[in-house]
């Protein structure tokens, strides 16, 4: 008896689906994508949908036999945004209008693709995992380094991919699927802007790596909990700002970074969380915004490891109440403040204390 799983294609933008335009610039072009795919014998399986889906719909297609799941059949279903993305243009709108068609589709399919620019694509993952609560199925977030109109791509082999881990397994978190690895979606950052192996997890372990077999590193994955159910949280709070430290900031620029409007700050510091202690001036700026009840969350600027308090420096921003970001990345760290601060009536300690805390698998648990 054959079986069935259905997968939702949002396809938002990116690379993935440009062609370069008489200048030589790549830019989206709408409604080029379905069909290039529809005819790509790799990704839709004309023979199979003609035989026995006659009721397709004109966006729905169905992938080709691969290696054995136990599923026989992933038919999938791709909404094209309009207008299409560059990544680098997306905003709190945009991750607004993603989860919430995630949300409206969620009891109707088995797992969701979004097919998305790199720039942002880490900055995405992260908030989508925090907008969703009690997620109970796959949302991995592609795209590709090379548009898949030109002959040598990556963009077949991840959107394959994608397709049949969220159509065949169960794995309940936001990811990010590239170049032959799945990345926990909070945990991961782009890590070059030529190589096709763009992505990396620099604090966390591979969820799935793909080579002739498909190796699931179960143990590395969230456990999911039943009694939590499904919630979509759209309220996010964009009057949040990032800062790199540098030896020669002065008073006056990171005073004008906590000026109102803002809420909160994520200072990238040096090392293993360490800002200068002898500079008083910088000091008393960061111990007032903590007066004024700015969240302000420490992470390190080095790709790997976590904010600590073994120096001397590093103990004195914990004394004037900076709040450690540990070994979160600085897009799960900025998108965890939006929805932090978006979240209705708490206290400002009870929002350190949801910082502090592992929501969806974004900390090392020590």
């Amino acid at each position: 008896m054959e079986q069935f799983r259905k997968v939702l294609v949002l396809y938002v933008g990116g690379t993935i689906g440009m062609q370069q335009n008489d200048k030589g610039a790549l830019i989206p072009i709408p409604n080029a994508f379905l069909q290039k795919i529809k005819y790509h014998s790799e990704m839709h399986d004309a023979e199979k949908a003609k035989k026995y889906f006659r009721a397709l719909k004109e966006n729905e297609l169905i992938l080709p036999p691969f290696r054995a799941t136990g599923i026989n059949t992933v038919i999938y279903e791709l909404i094209e945004y309009s207008p299409l993305l560059d990544s680098s243009n997306m905003s709190t709108k945009e991750w607004v209008r993603i989860a919430t068609d995630i949300g409206r589709n969620y009891n109707k399919y088995d797992g969701f693709v979004v097919l998305h620019g790199t720039d942002t694509m880490a900055y995405t993952s992260s908030v989508l995992s925090f907008m969703m609560e009690g997620l109970q199925k796959p949302v991995i977030i592609t795209g590709s380094q090379i548009p898949i109109f030109e002959t040598r791509s990556d963009a077949k082999d991840n959107v394959l991919s994608s397709l049949i881990i969220a159509g065949c397994y169960n794995i309940p978190e936001v990811c990010v699927f590239f170049a032959n690895k799945l990345l926990r979606g909070n945990r991961t950052a782009k890590i070059s802007s030529d190589d096709l192996d763009a992505f990396d997890s620099p604090n966390y372990h591979t969820l799935v790596d793909v080579g002739i077999n498909m190796k699931i590193n179960h143990h590395h994955i969230r456990k999911v909990d039943d009694s939590v159910h499904f919630k979509l949280h759209t309220n996010l709070n964009s009057k949040v700002v990032l800062l790199s430290f540098f030896p020669t900031i002065t008073r006056e620029m990171l005073q004008s970074y906590l000026k109102p409007p803002t809420q909160g700050i994520v200072i990238q510091s040096y090392g293993a969380g360490n800002l200068p202690s002898n500079r008083p001036d910088i000091l008393q700026v960061l111990r007032e915004a903590v007066e004024r009840e700015i969240l302000v969350i420490n992470v390190t600027q080095c790709a790997r490891g976590a904010v600590s308090n073994s120096y001397e420096c590093g103990m004195v921003l914990e004394m004037i109440g900076l709040t450690s970001g540990r070994d979160m990345t600085v897009e799960a760290a900025l998108t965890k403040l939006m929805y932090v601060l978006g979240l209705p009536e708490l206290t400002y300690l009870q929002r350190v204390e949801l910082m502090k805390t592992d929501l969806r698998g974004e900390i090392t648990n020590t």
